[in-house]
């Protein structure tokens, strides 16, 4: 898929609750998800405080940094950090 045929959002859910909210491809989940009005831990908004850490339950995420704080078995095990992750799917995110 490229950028033409690319969604602007994905639509992504949050578990347990079931709570759905678009995810906009060129802003952080943070952002999104406040925009959908959900309550999410947040400080640093840079990937350092691991306040928003939440779990990838399905769908991709990438990262505009080079190295998130999340250890390879974080990443591994799907732990993302919503401040500086950006959406590549649809996506179910679990708080």
């Amino acid at each position: 898929m490229d950028a033409r045929t690319t969604p602007p959002f994905f639509t992504a859910r949050v578990e347990p609750d079931g709570l759905q909210f678009d995810a906009w491809r060129q802003q952080p989940l943070l952002v999104s998800l406040e925009q959908g009005g959900i309550d999410w831990p947040s400080s640093c908004r840079n990937g350092t405080c691991r306040t928003c850490i939440g779990h990838l339950v399905r769908g991709q995420v990438r990262y505009e940094i080079e190295w998130p704080g999340l250890s390879a078995e974080e990443k591994a095990e799907g732990y993302v950090l919503p401040c500086v992750a950006f959406p590549c799917s649809d996506l179910v995110l679990k708080i």
